[in-house]
């Protein structure tokens, strides 16, 4: 163990459920901790259980978790030495981390380097080519012209995609069939891109037909020890948002985990990577494809947890005060099957947001069940912000008992009265795709979705 000391005082710059995790972890480790919080969020579970709390500003996201100025003035004025960013917001913004180090705060994820090359596609690409990660063929760079455009996509070959270099969330990407509508997609994505993130930098790649897609966790510390913690998939999305995440994958055999680990693990290391962080893949035909790395704690993390049984968020705060990793590779034991549903205040039937208050709050118990979410009975859900309120995360010795627990674990799960995806996570468990793990990141669209009304009224 090293000598190391943690930190004094943490400052959480986010909210809902990934702030209160954050909270837990720094109790757990005997650190004091600073809850910002917008006016909207005044009595939230983080806000109400932190040693401090600082208000930023008002309900908008741009004036308050996005307001770099005022995040660093609550963190200085009350005397924090770390920010953890969290999920979403500033966790991946190299801008925010080099203001943080500038002023003497430690950030708690990787150097603002890293987060700047893998925050951008192109750079992503290369960098991940080079670290020896396999790629979906595709452009070398970032294309600026149509010609461009169109000699590239001859030598990829049809269907094509055209992402966003600065993209995520699915925006600013467009699939080209042929060279006749290659045209319409280049700018329609270049166009998304720019009104999406103020860059309407793009490249091609070979677009995949049926993948899933599977990333694994790798965990690195400033002492040269670099370790992978197991794949997860996620590959049941609607708009590229997940919406259930399983660990492991119920498709890849152990061979197959065993090399896609070693091989993200020795990539972290050839990257010089620092702390916690996700390298995504597309899985198709017994291939893995990089298609981008997360520097930051994933809301999905719980299920690598449950079937770890280490603290990531715990590990994280360590490793970013200069601590040395607590385990090995050969340490890790890998045992039973999670998956975490996404609980958001949503219509399940057209994904209207569903904001409202709380009558009725009743979470799931018994073994191997874990709720993490700020609801609680009587609280008010804001409208302002992502629909996610709570995750459901279920462990089981193998993945039909975890079907089964999970099965019961949401019949146990009541939030009243608004809208909720509990019911469509329900229906999701009795498809036989589902039971069978015989699903692709299309499925859930293409093949669930269409067919929902019909199969269940």
């Amino acid at each position: 163990m090293s000598n190391k000391k943690l930190f004094k005082k943490i400052l959480i710059a986010n909210r809902g459920d990934v702030a209160l995790r954050i909270l837990r972890a720094a109790k757990d480790l005997k650190i004091p901790t600073v809850s910002i919080h917008s006016s909207a969020d005044n009595d939230s579970m983080h806000v109400k259980l932190a040693d401090e709390s600082v208000c930023i500003g008002p309900a908008k996201s741009s004036d308050s978790y996005l307001n770099m100025q005022a995040i660093i003035s609550a963190a200085l004025v009350t005397g924090a030495d770390a920010i953890h960013p969290g999920v979403g917001f500033l966790s991946e913004n190299a801008d925010f981390a080099e203001i943080v180090n500038a002023h003497e705060i430690n950030f708690i994820g990787p150097s603002p380097e890293h987060i700047k090359t893998m925050g951008d596609k192109v750079s992503a690409k290369i960098a991940a080519e080079k670290a020896g990660l396999p790629l979906v063929p595709g452009s070398k760079g970032s294309i600026s012209s149509l010609n461009k455009a169109e000699e590239e996509a001859l030598k990829i070959g049809f269907p094509v995609i055209i992402k966003a270099a600065a993209g995520g969330g699915g925006r600013g990407m467009k699939v080209a069939n042929s060279m006749e509508n290659l045209s319409e997609a280049f700018s329609s994505a270049r166009s998304e891109a720019k009104a999406a993130f103020g860059d309407d930098t793009v490249y091609l790649e070979k677009y995949l037909k049926n993948p899933r897609h599977i990333e694994v966790q790798v965990f690195a510390d400033s002492h040269g020890n670099v370790v992978h913690l197991g794949e997860r998939e996620c590959s049941i999305q609607r708009r590229h948002q997940k919406l259930l995440e399983e660990c492991p994958s119920p498709i890849l055999s152990q061979s197959e985990r065993e090399k896609i680990g070693k091989l993200s693990a020795n990539a972290a290391k050839n990257l010089g990577y620092l702390g916690l962080g996700t390298i995504e893949y597309l899985y198709e035909n017994n291939e893995f494809f990089f298609i981008e790395m997360n520097t930051r704690l994933q809301v999905e993390h719980p299920i690598t947890e449950m079937v770890t049984g280490l603290d990531l968020v715990c590990e994280q705060i360590k490793i970013a005060s200069g601590q040395k990793l607590s385990f090995k590779q050969n340490d890790i034991v890998f045992n039973g099957h999670a998956i975490e549903f996404r609980i958001n205040a949503e219509n399940p039937n057209n994904f209207l947001p569903s904001p409202g208050k709380i009558k009725t709050f009743h979470p799931p118990g018994g073994p191997g069940v874990r709720v993490d979410s700020i609801v609680y009975q009587g609280y008010q859900i804001p409208p302002y912000y992502d629909s996610l309120i709570s995750k459901l995360i279920v462990f089981g010795s193998d993945r039909k008992n975890c079907l089964s627990r999970s099965e019961r674990a949401l019949d146990e799960f009541i939030i009243e009265p608004i809208d909720t995806s509990i019911e469509l996570h329900k229906k999701l468990l009795r498809n036989k795709d589902i039971i069978n793990g015989a699903y692709s990141i299309k499925w859930l669209e293409e093949i669930f979705l269409p067919t929902l009304n019909k199969t269940y009224g």
